[in-house]
């Protein structure tokens, strides 16, 4: 029995994480499935007026109107190709921790596949891009590199006061309203 729990004292194993696998042209790229609510094809959406080339737009889903962007657009200033394959992909976005998540559309090319792996195994690639503070670590494997997108950082300040003008209310905020 003292075994059984030395060996619960000991440092915990770590887990593997699920991952959903995407491209922006031939390179490969990763988001965590925790922060993805749902994946659905591409659905027409309504622009918006004065936004970045790469806010694709916005549709209605659920009840709920959601800004939609395009990752390719963002990241390489091409737009996301219209295949088969590119998907509407719903990620649970949060500014901070200290707010509730909202939706988010991702417009992602090849988002077909997943990879099961440790979180650790993605490593910083020695860059400060600044410019693209949601592009992670990177992990190799036979194919080449992937690289880890971070959904909370991939708006700036400017850009989701646009999509998110109002910090969205608690469950617990709309009960206590008259």
């Amino acid at each position: 029995m003292s075994e059984v729990i030395a060996k619960r004292g000991a440092s915990p194993v770590a887990k593997r994480a699920l991952f959903l696998l995407f491209r922006i042209g031939s390179e490969r790229y990763a988001l965590r499935a925790t922060e993805v609510a749902e994946v659905l094809p591409r659905l027409p959406l309504k622009p918006i007026a004065r936004a970045p080339h790469w806010v694709a737009g916005v549709f209605a889903y659920r009840g709920a109107v959601v800004p939609v962007i395009d990752l390719s657009a963002l990241t390489f200033d091409q737009p996301a190709e219209a295949r088969t394959s590119t998907r509407l992909v719903l990620v649970h976005y949060r500014a901070d921790e200290s707010q509730a998540a909202q939706w988010l559309g991702l417009i992602l090319e090849q988002a077909t596949d997943t990879l099961r792996c440790h979180p650790e195994d993605f490593q910083p690639y020695g860059l400060d891009n600044r410019q693209a503070p949601y592009l992670g670590p990177v992990r190799e494997d036979a194919q080449g590199l992937v690289q880890w997108v971070r959904v909370n950082d991939l708006l700036d300040e400017s850009v989701r006061a646009l999509l998110f003008p109002d910090p969205p209310l608690d469950p617990a905020q709309l009960e206590a309203q008259p």
